[in-house]
């Protein structure tokens, strides 16, 4: 078991599989991203390497990010590999959803449990704006493909940008109503060269709870109001499906936080939105011992940090989103 020094159990790993993407989101990175060499990135086999070393390290829960994931060469052989490592219990992918309906069937059967999709607003206009090109319906048909397949419960997520698609979280709310899906709701948050956007378009999770609540109706909380994970979850009377709010900077779920994070370049995070990290992918191929590695990533979880800084103006500066994997 890896505990860090405020005794949190830490033992759910994400591993961001590339900073690549087929799509450039306006609260994720600039326009023009310049990406990382793949040489520079994890290869499959020290992807799986590591995903070992973490689950002998009592990490039982992984979910496969980017960039976007789904861009990744030989992506299903990496689930198959990562779910039959023993003592993985869980693994999850979370993905923009462009490339999803090719890909549904083979991940569920490699092994994959479910996954998150990104979709901000089912407005077309509005979705190809804010993704700088993307298409809403061939994501709806990722969505609907990934159901297909079983990869459920399917979590929608959306990321929501004043000014971009504050007025379309009813309509994405609205869909849990007839969909057995979770539609969850994210504040932006500000980092890695913050931008203005970032800083002064975020939209909280009261304000959207508010909007929906005036269109809808009150919302119900569910599990008595506790967390799903890092989502504080609502119903809309007689829906099939919940609401979720992710308030990463309004109300801090610091004190529950269980989560490590593996950049596509092998360096170990601690905490979205801090600087901290520690180089795993250097030491492994410059030959260091299981034992070394092992002492590399129980350092890290000790000194993770208690929690992020914004409230007191501190902006982790050192990557972009799509450098770590959200």
């Amino acid at each position: 078991m890896a505990l860090d020094s405020f005794g949190r159990k830490i033992h759910y790993l994400r591993i961001s599989l590339t900073d690549h993407c087929n799509l450039r989101c306006v609260y994720c990175m600039p326009e023009d991203m310049v990406f990382r060499p793949r040489a520079e990135m994890m290869q499959d086999e020290e992807v799986l390497f590591l995903a070992r070393l973490f689950a002998e390290l009592g990490f039982d829960k992984i979910r496969l990010t980017g960039g976007e994931p789904t861009v990744r060469a030989h992506l299903v052989d990496i689930v198959r590999g990562i779910t039959t490592t023993p003592g993985i219990r869980s693994v999850s992918l979370t993905t923009n959803g462009m490339l999803l309906s090719k890909l549904a069937d083979p991940l569920a059967a490699a092994g994959l449990g479910r996954v998150n999709v990104s979709i901000d607003t089912l407005n077309p206009a509005k979705f190809k704006r804010m993704t700088r090109g993307g298409d809403m319906e061939t994501v709806w048909e990722g969505i609907l493909a990934a159901e297909a397949a079983g990869l459920t419960p399917v979590k929608l997520n959306a990321v929501v940008v004043r000014g971009y698609n504050e007025e379309d979280v009813v309509d994405l709310a609205n869909l849990t109503r007839e969909h057995h899906w979770q539609m969850r709701f994210i504040e932006m948050m500000p980092f890695g060269g913050s931008s203005d956007l970032q800083t002064k378009q975020m939209v909280s999770s009261q304000e959207i709870q508010d909007r929906i609540e005036q269109s809808l109706g009150s919302l119900t909380p569910v599990n008595g109001g506790e967390l799903d994970g890092e989502a504080r979850l609502y119903r809309i009377p007689g829906a099939q499906g919940d609401i979720g709010f992710i308030s990463t900077v309004s109300a801090p779920f610091c004190a529950d936080c269980s989560r490590a994070r593996l950049t596509p370049e092998g360096i170990l995070r601690m905490c979205l939105l801090r600087d901290y990290e520690i180089d795993l992918l250097t030491p492994l191929r410059a030959g260091a011992s299981l034992e070394e590695l092992r002492k590399l990533v129980l350092e890290a979880v000790w000194n993770k940090p208690w929690g992020h800084g914004l409230a007191n103006g501190e902006i982790a500066i050192n990557r972009a989103m799509n450098e770590i994997g959200g």
